[in-house]
């Protein structure tokens, strides 16, 4: 399922000709992919999910490296390619409804198939308000960039203080 969802977004972002505007949001397609190297960084002993690799070849490095360099990137730049700006409330509201709903709906999918596990208090309604959050997040941050990476290190202090995530800073010996 995860390398289907790559492929997926590769022919989506083709087939929608979203591609033709990576270079206007790429910022934001490599903020997305440092959200998710930040998680994988700081969470490395103590995942509050993980995704379990499809393929006994495909391990969970190369597994996080397709999300980080491909599916994500490439769904924030979908999602922002065809940003309703200008169109009304409604509109946007329907587009953030549907890229939330979409996100929830293949996390389910793989929730299901057992290619997600969830510890530590996580759980598939977490997921749910992360999405709500990481959507305005990315077109907070195409818009403003350096504010979103500034309010971006509380919110993930708080993630960490609300999972009780075990961050040691090593203190190089003497």
């Amino acid at each position: 399922m995860h390398i289907l969802l790559a492929i997926i977004s590769i022919i989506a972002v083709w087939v929608r000709k979203d591609y033709f505007q990576w270079k206007k949001f790429y910022t934001t397609m490599q903020f997305i992919a440092l959200g998710n190297l930040t998680y994988n960084f700081l969470c490395a002993s103590h995942w509050l999910w993980q995704l379990t690799p499809d393929i006994t070849w495909f391990n969970h490095s190369i597994l996080e490296m397709t999300y980080t360099l491909i599916t994500f990137p490439l769904t924030a730049l979908m999602f922002l390619s065809r940003y309703p700006d200008g169109q009304g409330k409604k509109k946007i509201f329907m587009h953030y409804l549907f890229w939330i709903g979409l996100y929830v709906g293949v996390e389910i999918v793989l929730m299901l198939q057992g290619s997600i596990i969830y510890k530590y208090g996580w759980s598939l309604g977490w997921s749910a308000l992360f999405d709500c959050i990481m959507f305005p997040f990315l077109r907070l941050h195409y818009k403003k960039p350096l504010f979103t990476l500034i309010i971006s290190v509380p919110m993930t202090i708080f993630w960490l203080w609300l999972f009780d995530i075990p961050v040691s800073i090593p203190i190089p010996e003497r």
